[in-house]
């Protein structure tokens, strides 16, 4: 796959700036892949197009506040910290903002004007601009008081209530980003669905801020994509198994879900006993995932997703573009364009089917 059919134009004004109210008004486009169809809807209106015996599987990772500041010791040189993954005993990979913090450089921790108790070293160096940085003090009992959310790039206005880029059930602290597709559902409405009999599972995946990096390979294939922690946990796909065994559909709630879902379908496959596996089973999985979806995936996991609409030359366009089509998406997106949808994590969702 070329580059250029992951790219298409959007006009900055369709870009969200800020979340709807309440969640469910959102606008949802739903993609028919059988009929090749479009339909304009209200994301509430979802329960029209889920069925009994339906699985809705989201991402209950919870936003940290991974952006932190600090000054370097001793020349008191200004630096911006966000948090990428931790590592083990203290050590964090994270993107440094300031000038020549190389290995060695001290970092204390500052909250606004005031320093705190926490220092920082670098300790390493990575691929594009990465650093590794060993903190004195465990971070997460901390982050809420020192930390920021680091919202996306293209949003340029701070959030009145940070918990908007929460999903109302998240739940284990770890992404450094939202998983988006899960912003448009209430209480109210997963309240409405279950009472149809369509139930929810919840997975883990730590959303990191590579999930933002365009693709700049001229073939998409060739871009290595970065690795995210996820948890799969065998109540869940013993819940995921029993959907399938009954001819329910699995629904995956964003591109997060997804990858969760086909790395523990893979898993599933390598478990079973004649490598066939012939329903499809998912196995239990707790680790990190490098899972790469592009167009001639096989999907063996999920029937139906969720999403947002996604930034061009991005590997979740790709993932989106394997699900449904190359000329079905470019063809949503134009109409999506055209009816002036609102754009990436804080817009307006689709329904794949």
């Amino acid at each position: 796959m070329k580059i250029e059919e992951l790219n298409y134009d959007l006009p900055e004004s369709l870009i969200a700036q800020e979340a709807v109210e309440p969640r469910d008004t959102s606008r949802l486009l739903v993609i028919h892949r059988d009929t090749q169809s479009l339909e304009h809807r209200t994301f509430k209106d979802i329960h029209d197009y889920l069925q009994p015996g339906d699985l809705l599987v989201a991402n209950e990772s919870r936003v940290i506040p991974a952006r932190l500041f600090g000054r370097k010791d001793p020349s008191g040189g200004k630096v911006e910290i966000l948090l990428l993954r931790p590592l083990n005993n203290g050590h964090w990979r994270c993107l440094v903002g300031g000038a020549r913090t190389r290995v060695g450089t001290h970092i204390r921790l500052f909250k606004g004007e005031t320093p705190t108790d926490i220092d920082a070293e670098v300790t390493d160096t990575g691929e594009r601009g990465e650093r590794t940085l060993t903190f004195s003090e465990p971070l997460m009992p901390y982050l809420e008081e020192i930390g920021t959310i680091p919202l996306p790039p293209y949003i340029h206005r701070p959030l009145e209530d940070p918990e908007r880029y929460q999903t109302v059930y998240s739940h284990t602290p770890g992404s450094a980003a939202a998983p988006t597709a899960g912003l448009h559902f209430t209480p109210d409405l997963m309240l409405a669905l279950r009472e149809r009999s369509i139930q929810f599972a919840f997975v883990t995946l730590h959303v990191g801020l590579d999930t933002f990096r365009p693709i700049t390979e001229k073939d998409v294939e060739s871009h290595q994509i970065h690795r995210e922690w996820i948890s799969l946990k065998p109540q869940i796909a013993e819940q995921i198994n029993q959907t399938k065994l009954a001819g329910g559909r699995v629904i995956a709630v964003g591109t997060t879900s997804m990858r969760v879902l086909e790395t523990a379908a893979h898993q599933g496959l390598l478990q079973s006993p004649d490598g066939t596996c012939p329903w499809r089973a998912v196995a239990p999985y707790e680790g990190f995932t490098d899972l790469y979806i592009t167009p001639g995936f096989e999907f063996r996991a999920v029937d139906a997703m969720i999403t947002n609409f996604h930034l061009p030359k991005s590997t979740l366009l790709a993932l989106v573009m394997a699900f449904a089509g190359i000329d079905l998406i470019r063809s949503a997106y134009s109409e999506a364009v055209k009816e002036q949808y609102r754009f990436f994590s804080l817009g307006d969702a689709c329904l794949i089917l």
